[in-house]
């Protein structure tokens, strides 16, 4: 049976976004994967609108669905896009991160959380690959954030990223069919999810520039001094985006590197090992708050302060 593999896009309409996914997809038909695409701005999709009923539904060991489930079309895509054995994502750049329609769609995606799901029996688990596709019309220096918020978007189903990709200097609609380069690597990127479906789960590993990013666990570029978590657990330096924890070393030419310490994987977010131990924070601190009728009536007591209070807002 062939391999599923979706392309997911939030970018302009036969503009960069698309012409590197499609670039990428082809790579994967060519290697007898069955491939579809969507691009986002053909679809109807609201804002999380805050409600917590999935977390409040982990608190308790029970799966509650979104509460926007039958509202739009968030659903019908998750879906699709769970079934898949991979999936490719490109989203342009705007002020250093992803586009707001990019996150909208994946930050929805706490209701569908694959570890929570998986460990109460409600889904089977499915290992998943993923790549990335960011696109600016800058340098990294303007894109500093993209595929960081990117991959930090994909954890929670599951994704583990073997490769990803960041398009520079390319701001005009389709510029990027300039670049032979460009489409050359994101052709590498279809090369290397089939690489990785082609082996087994437990064996695939990034396959991207070995160098790339100051994270050697998940290839983030972004690190920051750790301060004590969840249950005391601290590092000096952290991965902002897998939560790798380290210190930085000194090599013997001078440069520095990112050193995970031995423990510093304990609750990696790649894994749904890790992500577990967020799902028993969350347990313990909301389900905490609910079952304490103290703590209810104190809240319950001090809200109608803030509730009265009605500062001028916009004609």
């Amino acid at each position: 049976m062939a391999f599923k593999v979706m392309g997911i896009t939030a970018g302009r309409k036969d503009s960069n976004c698309e012409i590197l996914l499609k670039e990428a997809l082809l790579a994967c038909q060519e290697m007898g994967a069955e491939v579809q695409m969507i691009n986002l701005k053909d679809y109807e999709l609201l804002d999380c609108n805050g409600c917590t009923a999935c977390t409040m539904g982990m608190s308790m060991g029970k799966h509650v669905p979104c509460s926007l489930e039958t509202k739009d079309d968030k659903h019908k895509i998750m879906k699709v896009m769970l079934d898949q054995d991979a999936v490719i994502f490109a989203a342009p750049t705007y002020d250093l991160m992803p586009s707001s329609l990019f996150l909208k769609f994946m930050h929805r995606n706490l209701a569908y959380e694959s570890a929570f799901l998986t460990k109460i029996g409600a889904i089977p688990h499915k290992d998943r690959v993923a790549g990335l596709i960011a696109v600016g019309g800058s340098t990294r220096a303007w894109q500093s954030m993209a595929l960081e918020c990117m991959q930090a978007t994909t954890f929670t189903n599951s994704f583990k990223v073997v490769d990803m990709y960041m398009a520079t200097q390319v701001p005009a609609p389709a510029q990027v069919l300039l670049h032979q380069e460009k489409l050359d690597r994101a052709h590498e990127i279809g090369v290397n999810i089939m690489y990785a479906l082609n082996t087994e789960p437990d064996q695939r590993k990034w396959l991207g520039d070995p160098d790339y990013g100051w994270c050697p666990n998940c290839h983030s570029n972004a690190l920051c001094l750790g301060e004590p978590q969840w249950g005391g657990l601290h590092y000096p330096i952290e991965c902002v985006v897998c939560g790798a924890g380290g210190d930085l070393e000194k090599t013997e030419d001078g440069k520095w590197r990112f050193v995970i310490a031995s423990n510093g994987l304990e609750r990696d977010r790649t894994t749904e090992e890790g992500r577990g131990v967020h799902c028993d924070e969350i347990a313990d601190t909301q389900g905490g708050f609910f079952s304490n009728p103290e703590k209810r009536k104190l809240v319950a007591e001090r809200l109608p302060k803030y509730k009265e209070i009605q500062f001028p807002g916009l004609d």
